[in-house]
């Protein structure tokens, strides 16, 4: 899929390796026999995760394949250090999460702007020989090699940090409801999957305050074990703060489509039924009075709006209800 936006790389990194402690006698004029004097190792440089507020998604390491990190230089006589390796800084949107490919283990988590993280650490450089001088050893023909460099295949996932969350199956109307709530402006048509990439808006609300919203990937049954898109569009739900189900008026029956939508976020990860849940029935312009009104006594026990997005109808009392959400401590 051709597309600007990228949530998902592959990278080889390498940390610098450490240079070696010197073996070196003092040598001057009058001093036939100096004593060691041989300096440590530098440090090799670091592989460092770095937050970048700016960016938005990883389009710009789609081409990296590897990252390396200087080596560290070896010391020198006189107790001469060798200079440290150079760090390479890797800058990645908020949100991000870097893996180790073969172990899975987490080695960072991005959330905030300008936070780092060291990936791989340089090796050590080795210590002199000068370290190694003692009362029945005055001289040490010794010094300690550099730590190796470590390499690691890393996979890097970008999870959007969102307020609010779209969750829906496809053709819900998110991608409509965003693009009236803000300026961002989704690819709209009336087939599944128009959505194939996560889109975020600023929306608007009173006394010039804003909450981000995200328009995910339409959810299908069958999420949670990777079909459709699966746990590519499943992953992004984890960092919103508040859930917004969607589900069209004409829906069969709108209790039962909710409950499916809740498994498969179950399935997937049980802790995001741990965040706050609002229900938002779309296309309410397609339904008289009287239909709304049966309607209302068939659904989910939970905050709900009736809501169209062509009409705007509802669409103030749904951003009260959110803002009210996600600033639920400031009214308690």
């Amino acid at each position: 899929m051709n597309s600007n936006f990228v949530d998902y790389i592959k990278i080889h990194c390498r940390s610098g390796k450490g240079g070696a402690g010197s073996m070196h006698f003092l040598r001057a004029k009058y001093v036939p026999k100096g004593g060691p004097d041989g300096g440590d190792g530098g440090r090799g440089g670091h592989v460092i995760l770095k937050g970048n507020r700016n960016l938005w998604t990883l389009l710009h390491l789609r081409y990296t394949r590897h990252v390396a990190a200087e080596d560290g230089t070896g010391g020198k006589g006189q107790g001469k250090t060798g200079s440290f390796g150079k760090d390479v800084t890797i800058e990645v949107p908020l949100g991000t999460l870097a893996k180790d490919t073969e172990t899975g283990e987490v080695l960072a988590e991005i959330t905030e702007h300008d936070q780092e993280i060291i990936l791989l650490e340089g090796g050590r450089g080795g210590q002199g020989n000068i370290h190694f001088k003692s009362s029945t050893n005055q001289t040490p023909r010794y010094a300690q090699p550099g730590e190796p460099a470590r390499e690691a295949f890393v996979v890097m996932e970008l999870k959007i940090l969102a307020d609010v969350g779209l969750v829906g199956f496809p053709n819900a109307g998110k991608s409509t409801l965003l693009s009236v709530l803000s300026a961002a402006k989704p690819e709209i048509a009336d087939y599944p999957f128009t959505t194939l990439v996560p889109n975020l808006g600023m929306v608007p609300y009173r006394d010039q305050q804003s909450f981000v919203m995200a328009d995910i990937p339409g959810i299908i049954e069958g999420a949670h074990e990777g079909k459709g898109l699966g746990h590519r569009f499943l992953r992004h739900i984890e960092r919103n703060s508040v859930l917004l189900f969607l589900i069209p008026v004409d829906s069969d029956d709108v209790a039962h489509e909710y409950e499916v939508l809740l498994n498969e976020l179950k399935m997937f990860n049980p802790e995001l039924l741990d965040k706050q849940r609002i229900l938002a029935v779309t296309k309410c312009d397609m339904a008289d009075e009287q239909m709304l009104d049966e309607l209302k006594d068939e659904l989910p026990d939970m905050p709900y709006a009736m809501i169209s997005s062509h009409t705007q109808m509802g669409l103030v009392q749904l951003k009260d209800l959110l803002w009210k959400t996600l600033n639920q401590n400031l009214f308690d």
